[in-house]
């Protein structure tokens, strides 16, 4: 049953944190497991995101968001505009996912060894973060139940 929590929990997180961290706790997994497996699937979903990066690049610009200006008002634009991949590394992965950060990030034309970087600061600092509140959390509601 573990190995199924543990599998769960890093595909989750290939795709979304907010949703492996809670699911991890909630299958009773160690939070120092459930964050380093949060973090490894993160990691996985950019990773893949930056392989097939210059074919995602090309499906957003073919998409129509090179020329419509749309993008140039929205939150993760106004982050890239003032910190560039830095800002993007760190903010993404708790506003939009890793892996649409990362495809954002090669949209807007990060180097991507900066944006591999920072991106991966910002996965395990939120996967730390996000799971130390999770945890806190689970335990001072069974303190209060006791």
């Amino acid at each position: 049953m573990q190995a199924i929590g543990l599998l769960t929990v890093l595909a989750l997180a290939a795709v979304e944190l907010w949703a492996a961290i809670p699911a991890g706790l909630a299958l009773k997994l160690h939070p120092l497991v459930v964050a380093v497996v949060a973090a490894t699937g993160a990691m996985a979903g950019m990773v893949v995101v930056v392989v097939l990066g210059g074919r995602i690049r090309s499906l957003l610009l073919l998409r129509g968001h090179a020329g419509d200006g749309d993008q140039r008002h929205g939150r993760i634009y106004g982050i890239w505009e003032r910190w560039g991949p830095m800002g993007l590394g760190l903010l993404a992965p708790l506003l939009v996912g890793a892996p649409l950060g990362t495809a954002l990030g090669i949209a807007l034309g990060a180097p991507r060894g900066r944006l591999l970087l920072w991106m991966s600061i910002g996965i395990l600092s939120w996967s730390g973060v996000l799971t130390l509140v999770g945890a806190l959390g689970l335990a001072g509601i069974e303190a209060l139940r006791h």
